[in-house]
């Protein structure tokens, strides 16, 4: 009789433990919600249907746009007095790079100072015809041989002053070296008081404006078909690794290197930060549509734990769900989401690691 007694005491004693237990675990669960404050940096995204991306992923360098390039040559020879410029400066258009005194130039002076003498000589000449022909000491056809004596004299030293202007030809034989248009001098051939001779074949300076930049990419074989003109594209560069540049496929050289056996395309890139620079290495990354939809959400919505990929399901401020989710792919910024999330559920994209936290300890 008393062992039954203290039998029923304990079971009863046990069941009113369970229940303060269970008790406090609900009140636990119950007192977690998202405050005010936490509200207000908290963000949502719901999960929709879109067009499933996939992406390949290449290597390459940065180029200068080809089309603004220029390469500057010597037009004579001479001896290099001076360089203003070096590799990676900025030159505006019209600045002088370098001078070159030069023997060439000393020609042309002389063909200066010829072709105005002539003409001092063909007006005086002239100017004689037309008085004696006033004095009818001689006749007009004389006049006007005088005169087209005068014309074929400005004429020549026209052309050597457009020369000197082209060649950029100064007083004193020197020849200055100018820059083409606005860039930056990607490549330099030239160092004061180097020995130019006259028949060289090799520029001196590239200069290249650098507002748009070329990515090209190497493609394998394998990949070729994949690629297509217009596809999405982002490039990122060991100098800026958290920097992505943004662009399109615009151009696919259909032509397969032998040393490489792969195919270059190009993709432009805006660069009026000047951040990329030409020649350095990239990865360039091709995004492309395929004909099928699926599930996604952002995917910094994604959290990475036990193995596992979990999401903070939002209902409301005091309703939060750990949830499993099965990624399919994840491209970019959008995560594809094969099973874990019905369409137009919410789930949390900024903060969500806390509350992970707070609700999985």
């Amino acid at each position: 009789m008393k062992t039954t007694v203290i039998k029923n005491t304990l079971i009863a004693s046990l069941i009113v433990l369970v229940s303060c237990g269970k008790k406090e675990e609900t009140e636990k669960k119950e007192v977690f919600q998202i405050t005010d404050v936490m509200m207000k940096t908290t963000q949502f995204a719901k999960a929709e249907p879109q067009q499933l991306k996939n992406e390949l992923r290449f290597f390459g360098k940065i180029s200068a746009d080809k089309n603004k390039l220029i390469e500057v040559y010597p037009v004579v020879g001479g001896n290099v007095e001076k360089v203003y410029v070096e590799l990676g400066d900025y030159v505006k258009k019209g600045q002088i790079m370098a001078t070159i005194r030069s023997t060439e130039a000393a020609g042309y002076e002389k063909e200066l100072q010829e072709a105005q003498s002539q003409v001092l000589v063909a007006k005086n000449a002239l100017k004689v015809a037309q008085d004696m022909f006033e004095g009818k000491l001689v006749t007009e056809k004389e006049v006007l041989q005088a005169q087209s004596d005068l014309t074929i004299a400005e004429s020549q030293l026209n052309r050597i002053r457009q020369t000197y202007k082209i060649y950029n030809l100064k007083p004193g034989s020197i020849y200055q070296v100018v820059a083409p248009i606005s860039g930056y001098v990607i490549q330099k051939n030239i160092n004061q008081d180097m020995q130019l001779r006259s028949d060289r074949s090799d520029n001196i300076f590239d200069v290249a404006d650098t507002n748009n930049v070329w990515a090209i990419a190497n493609v394998n074989e394998s990949d070729i078909n994949q690629v297509a003109l217009e596809m999405e594209a982002t490039v990122s560069t060991l100098s800026n690794p958290d920097k992505k540049f943004s662009g399109k496929v615009d151009k696919i050289f259909k032509v397969i290197d032998p040393e490489t056996n792969a195919m270059n395309i190009r993709v432009v890139l805006n660069n009026s930060a000047s951040l990329l620079v030409p020649e350095s290495k990239a990865t360039i990354t091709v995004s492309y549509k395929e004909n099928k939809t699926m599930l996604a959400v952002p995917a910094e919505a994604l959290i990475f734990d036990n193995n596992k990929n979990y999401v903070m399901v939002y209902q409301s401020a005091k309703k939060l769900e750990t949830r499993v989710v099965d990624v399919y792919r994840q491209v970019g910024d959008v995560a594809y989401i094969a099973s874990g999330l019905k369409e137009g559920e919410t789930v949390i994209t900024h903060n969500q690691l806390y509350f992970y936290d707070a609700l999985n300890d």
